[in-house]
Formats: structure tokens, sequence, C-alpha cells
């Protein structure tokens, strides 16, 4: 993948019900734009985890990649989801301090969550299809 990433991409299971309900929401809590979304199936995702490989292996985890400058930084786990709370800000930015607290306490809470997601929320055929005005914030 040749093309620069957008500031802010969010990599999500096309496949989780869950995921769907978080990118939705997500969408409808950034009328500004300031996040990109691509399937972890993609093959953006695919380009984001050869340049990777402390990555985790499995899709259990959204990942948050910021640019930063010439680099860039990936947030997995709860640890993105404190992060995209900072992001979306007004009364949701509060979640952002919830990132102080151990990771290994807030990852075991994530970890039972990804386990039971397919269970509870169910699974899709294939990522939903966005609106005209989202397309240009999903990538491949």
């Amino acid at each position: 993948m040749s093309a620069p990433l957008p500031p802010r991409l969010v990599l999500y299971d096309g496949v989780c019900g869950l995921c769907d309900h978080t990118v939705q929401w997500l969408l409808d809590h950034d009328p500004a734009g300031r996040l990109s979304f691509a399937a972890l199936q993609g093959e953006t995702a695919a380009a984001v985890r050869a340049r990777h490989p402390e990555l985790p292996h499995d899709l259990d985890s959204v990942i948050l990649v910021e640019q930063l400058g010439a680099g860039e930084r990936l947030w997995w786990r709860s640890a993105a989801v404190f992060r995209l709370a900072g992001h979306i800000g007004g009364v949701w930015g509060w979640a952002r301090h919830l990132g102080l607290l151990p990771a290994a306490l807030t990852d075991l809470g994530y970890r039972f969550v990804a386990a039971v997601r397919y269970r509870v929320f169910g699974t899709r055929e294939a990522c939903r299809l966005p609106r005209p005005e989202e397309r240009a914030r999903f990538l491949p």
C-alpha cells in the first residue's frame, strides 16, 4: 500500500456485530470526520500488520493507527478504546482517563468482551456498505 494513511485510522473486525455497532457509533459521534476506518480483513490492515509485527495476530482487537510526523503510533485493545474516547471528546472524553488504570486490568475486561462478542452480538457476512457521505472515510 503506497498511499499515505489518514491521521487517525480505526482497524476493526469487519464481520463482528459489536464492531459494526461500534463503527456506526463512532461515525455518529465524529461528525467532523476525524476518524477513518478499515476492516482487519482488508488490504489496508494487512499493510499495517506487515509493518508492525508487534500487533496481535488475531482479530480480537480494535487497533487505532495515528500518524505522527513521519511515523505512526499504534494502540490496541483497551488503550485504543480509551484513545478513541479522547478523540471523540465531549461527554465521552472522560473515558480516556480510564487509560490511567493498569493495562493488565483494563485489557482483562476487553479480552472478556472480545471472547463473547460473536455469541452476544453475532456476525455479519460482510462489512456494511458505507453511505455516500461516509465512503471517503473507509479504506479497503
